[in-house]
């Protein structure tokens, strides 16, 4: 039977390179002989994505907050028995753009949605679940936000006020102070090259530290 596989998370607010490092990180782990899921939310599943689509669409009708959280958590319960838990049962390594933490951030944090509320969601959808390592890449808002505008057209979360994203941006370092032990920060405001030497330490600690926890089997 194989051990079990670690959920690794990307977080971060827009404009920050999530897609690009992802990338990177998950070469760097499939050149060390890592067999990895590379997946994101909200999406993951067919499901997923036509309820990303929901969620990130232009509308003249405003969306409230508790609707999105739901249809968040709904994408993510499909996520969870689809494809994250049978590929880490499976051995497999996971490696996700965004997952609960997004939530907090964007949700509690942006939004002003109750922590409660997300918490009794996060038990219920998620049970024990939650990530091994959580790699939040920061940079200031105003730099993530150019950067975003000059990829193209915004989605409706991406039309959201400065204001929204330094709420999100707090949220994720609250969510730092509070699950610290699995959390990385790295300055995502720094050239490419130096913020991909910051995952490449990471991803050797990861590793390292699962090629010692395998041999203490």
């Amino acid at each position: 039977m194989s051990a079990r596989g670690l959920f690794i998370t990307m977080e971060g607010g827009e404009g920050v390179g999530k897609s690009t490092n992802l990338d990177f990180l998950e070469r760097l782990f499939k050149d060390n002989g890592v067999e990895i899921v590379t997946t994101r939310e909200p999406g993951g599943t067919r499901l997923g994505e036509d309820i990303r689509e929901l969620l990130l669409r232009v509308r003249d009708e405003p969306v409230h907050a508790v609707t999105e959280l739901l249809l968040l958590f709904a994408a993510r319960a499909q996520h969870i028995a689809e494809l994250i838990e049978p590929a880490l049962a499976d051995g497999k390594w996971v490696l996700s753009d965004r997952f609960t933490d997004a939530t907090y951030a964007y949700q509690c944090g942006g939004r002003g949605v109750d922590r409660a509320v997300v918490e009794q969601l996060e038990n219920l959808v998620q049970g024990t679940l939650r990530p091994d390592y959580t790699l939040l890449l920061d940079a200031p808002v105003d730099v993530g936000m150019t950067r975003a505008r000059n990829r193209g057209e915004l989605d409706r979360i991406e039309q959201e006020t400065m204001a929204f994203f330094e709420r999100v941006r707090q949220g994720y370092l609250q969510q730092t102070q509070t699950q610290g032990d699995r959390y990385r920060i790295i300055d995502a405001g720094q050239p490419l090259v130096d913020v991909q030497k910051g995952l490449t330490a990471f991803g050797n600690e990861v590793l390292a530290r699962w090629t010692q926890s395998r041999a203490e089997l």
